[in-house]
């Protein structure tokens, strides 16, 4: 059995007006963050994870914002997409650990949502996503709220 592992990063400007989705689950909010698909940062972080693991280029080689069938889609499709694609090549997901960097809205009451919404997106069950969530203390964009962020690794086998 051969192991690989991929990081992700992403990362947004919060706007007025857009929805918030993070981890395939909107949040009740009157900002969101701005993007050519939904923006979720999360699930981003997540696809470049998959992608780098497997070698392959990432979510922007895949799916890139000057491409109009990508405007405001659904993240979820993105990475399920991914999830496809490095199927194909031989490879099984083993498991996804992710961080969210974010001073606004509270993360922490909706993870569990977020878990379910990545588990069916990527065929993981809920207790093979690791998920949690931070603030930047303040400090840069992050910490001022102008922003959402996140990182991903994620663990592929192989035969």
């Amino acid at each position: 059995m051969k192991f690989r592992i991929g990081h992700g990063y992403d990362i947004h400007r919060l706007v007025a007006g857009r929805p918030l989705v993070l981890g395939g689950v909107k949040f009740d909010t009157d900002y969101g963050l701005d993007g050519h698909s939904d923006a979720d940062c999360l699930t981003h972080a997540i696809c470049d994870a998959l992608l780098g693991a497997a070698g392959l280029p990432d979510i922007g080689h895949f799916f890139p914002n000057t491409d109009p069938a990508y405007r405001n889609i659904d993240s979820q499709l993105l990475l399920q997409r991914v999830v496809a694609e490095i199927t194909q090549l031989g490879f099984n997901l083993s498991n996804i650990d992710a961080t969210v960097i974010a001073e606004k809205p509270k993360i922490y009451p909706h993870l569990a949502a977020m878990k379910a919404a990545l588990a069916q997106s990527t065929g993981l069950l809920p207790d093979e996503i690791g998920l949690k969530a931070t603030t930047n203390e303040g400090v840069g964009d992050l910490g001022r709220g102008l922003a959402i962020a996140a990182h991903a690794v994620a663990l592929l086998s192989r035969s």
